[in-house]
């Protein structure tokens, strides 16, 4: 074999240990992307001594709680966004007062006695036709249900103002009907102390110590599946699961070897010269 043969075999290897990567890493950020819904809400806004309605629109997207517990008060987080400059609210002609404040609302419906959660969020001060930016960060959206059960909730209304109950600005949503809804599971404390004491049980269990009486090997793969090899064999339970890692194994150790053998005619070669 020449030299030139060995190094473009060695070329070749790499290549394929590049392509031949685990595949689980992409897969688990395409999982995640997925997980995230915003929907597009319809407003419109009727702003204290004007005729004249603004339509806007907002990407909302509502996180929920996990841990929601029937008589504490739990939070859920909302962020909003404009779906353009367009879209945005303007500030009226009269002017927002010195600390008005956005105020975010979510509407619950299945659970009696919970029909909203409510939020309150940071604005800047604006002088009369400019965009009224919403808060960058999440606001917190805080209820309190008496029973427990499951809920549905969607985005609702926006308000700006300097108090809840007296907003200069009143949106309010126009396609409610077309908007995403997102379930809200509300337990009770003796199910979240059910829950705890399962993560716990779960956590402190251990894989058996003693061998098997059909004379087999316990493996654990990485991945927290167990295998069965038998005694003197190779493992059979992997699967899937080792693949594409022992594909990148076997190619690095060709690669090495043809490194190796690439270095030794080298070397003979330049001996043959001397």
């Amino acid at each position: 074999m020449s030299i030139r043969s060995i190094l473009s075999a060695a070329t070749l290897v790499g290549g394929l240990i590049s392509v031949c990567q685990p595949v689980y890493a992409s897969a688990a950020g395409l999982q995640r992307d997925a997980l995230v819904v915003t929907d597009i809400v319809d407003y419109e806004c009727t702003a204290d001594g004007e005729a004249e309605k603004q339509e806007i629109k907002v990407k909302v997207e509502l996180t929920m709680p996990v841990d929601a517990t029937a008589g504490k008060q739990m939070t859920i987080n909302w962020r909003g966004t404009y779906f353009d400059d367009t879209t945005a609210l303007r500030v009226p002609a009269a002017g927002l007062a010195v600390g008005a404040k956005l105020y975010a609302y979510a509407s619950i419906s299945g659970l009696a006695k919970l029909t909203s959660a409510t939020g309150v969020g940071e604005i800047a001060s604006l002088t009369p036709g400019e965009s009224i930016p919403l808060p960058l960060a999440e606001v917190p959206l805080k209820t309190t249900s008496a029973n427990a059960g499951t809920a549905t909730v969607r985005p609702a209304a926006i308000n700006f103002g300097t108090r809840p109950t007296e907003p200069t600005i009143e949106c309010e949503v126009k396609n409610a009907d077309d908007l995403t809804t997102y379930n809200l599971t509300i337990g009770t404390v003796d199910d979240r102390l059910a829950d705890s004491d399962t993560a716990s049980d779960t956590s402190s269990q251990e894989l058996p110590s003693q061998e098997p009486a059909d004379d087999t090997a316990i493996e654990t793969t990485r991945n927290g599946k167990v295998s069965k090899t038998p005694s003197g064999g190779v493992a059979t339970g992997g699967g899937g699961e080792v693949g594409p890692d022992g594909r990148v194994l076997v190619l690095t150790g060709l690669l090495l070897t043809l490194t190796a053998a690439a270095g030794l005619l080298l070397s003979r070669h330049r001996l043959s010269e001397g």
